[in-house]
């Protein structure tokens, strides 16, 4: 698959859970997830009862939506949850009653500054409810009476996440993890999953894969705890490397947040990876942390997790509005998303000690090595191919041999594999 049909055919999923009013718990977030299942059938939906512990928190009551809106004092609906379901202030509870426009203005929430932009908003764990409008129609809001109304259960019921186990040669594990809590926004919500699940089927259709690998959808933060607090001790015992995938679908940036102390297998392949796909990169701090890094890389859990991501959330004009649409996710930004997760993931897989068999150069010709013809491009690929040599010597692992000769180390895997051949490179 090309990669421009590549990122067509995420694209066209995310249209698809776009219109879905998705949050920590609720139908919403099960039908999504339904839909995942429906292209993935390794991916597994779990539930977990409202009210469980985990670690320092609480599963909260589940919250579904059905209709909200308000009726002006001349009879129009206005912020109306069919028209856009951020209009709704998420975990809103029910609400039926007529209110002057004085005590209605506290349950508005706008941007001043973004006046065409509908904000999302969220009150999970503290009971309210409230509405969302874009600034420019508050400001022409008139006095009078308002009705407002909301349709909505807050009640025991579940919270769900889904996971998915890919096993390869060894049980040594790669983590991706994303989440699927968002209404409809694009960048900040669909283009994780999306990606993910991509990832997911293609390392499965892979005929052989070195690490097992898995995927992991949950609700931000609350979801990310809920695992931990059900998987760390294999989590701890087995992942090597992951990434939490989130706002990987515009065209704009390459964006880098490390883990915790840096230095992880994780974030050395993200560096290297970027370094050639995009030297112009934007490089955060875990400073700069906002998503479920904050729980895979906390103390006492320490999972070595690192982000790759193009517009880093928070970073973007149009983050947690209406304005994160299906126009900032594009096809071409999905594929890059993609591209630069699937490389780091090919590093990671390549990546090994190894060590050269022979005392000085060895003789490539006689090993049908070296060119018969000297071109350029035949220059190039010997001296990649030298500098392997030169610098394999058992003391580092491929990737720091990569990043000494300047090449990207997904690129070299034929090479690699005829120095293996001809018994010129091995394993320490």
């Amino acid at each position: 698959m090309s990669e421009l049909s590549l990122g067509e055919e995420m694209h066209a999923l995310c249209r698809e859970l776009f219109p879905i009013c998705r949050s920590l718990t609720g139908e919403g977030f099960r039908q999504s997830m339904r839909m995942l299942q429906a292209r993935f059938a390794p991916l597994q939906m779990h539930e977990v009862a409202s009210g469980t512990q985990a670690f320092d928190w609480t599963v909260p009551p589940e919250w579904n939506p059905r209709a909200a809106w308000i009726e002006t004092p001349d009879g129009r609906r206005i912020c109306d949850f069919a028209e856009h379901n951020l209009h709704l202030l998420g975990y809103s509870e029910a609400v039926d009653a007529e209110l002057s426009l004085e005590d209605l203005q506290p349950h508005l929430h706008s941007l001043p500054d973004q006046p065409d932009a509908i904000p999302y908003v969220t009150s999970y764990y503290s009971r309210r409810w409230g509405f969302c409008i874009r600034h420019r129609d508050r400001e022409v809001l008139q006095p009078g009476r308002y009705r407002v109304h909301v349709d909505a259960t807050l009640a025991p019921g579940v919270l769900n996440y889904g996971d998915a186990l890919i096993h390869g040669d060894s049980d040594r594990e790669v983590l991706i993890s994303s989440y699927l809590c968002h209404p409809s926004m694009a960048n900040n919500e669909l283009s994780g999953p999306v990606v993910s699940l991509f990832l997911a089927r293609w390392l499965a259709a892979l005929p052989r894969r070195r690490y097992s690998y898995r995927l992991v959808i949950v609700p931000e933060t609350i979801g990310a705890i809920v695992y931990l607090s059900r998987h760390l001790a294999e989590l701890r015992e087995r992942v090597v490397a992951g990434f939490v995938v989130t706002c990987v679908g515009d065209d704009r940036a390459y964006s880098y947040l490390p883990s915790r102390r840096g230095g992880t297998l994780a974030d050395r392949a993200a560096l290297h990876v970027l370094g050639h796909l995009a030297p112009d990169f934007k490089r955060y701090s875990f400073l700069n942390r906002g998503s479920d890094e904050r729980q895979y890389c906390s103390p006492g859990v320490d999972l070595p997790v690192a982000s790759m991501m193009r517009s880093k959330y928070g970073c973007y004009p149009e983050y947690h509005t209406s304005l994160d649409d299906l126009e900032v996710v594009t096809p071409s930004g999905l594929a890059g998303g993609f591209e630069a997760l699937q490389r780091a993931i090919q590093c990671i897989e390549m990546n090994e000690v190894l060590t050269g068999t022979q005392l000085c150069e060895p003789q490539l010709g006689k090993r049908g090595l070296y060119p018969t013809l000297s071109t350029k491009v035949s220059a190039r690929q010997v001296e990649a191919l030298m500098n392997l040599l030169a610098y394999c010597d058992g003391s580092e692992d491929l990737l720091a041999v990569a990043e000494r000769i300047g090449q990207p180390l997904w690129q070299l895997g034929d090479t690699i594999e005829a120095l293996k051949t001809h018994g010129l490179l091995r394993p320490c």
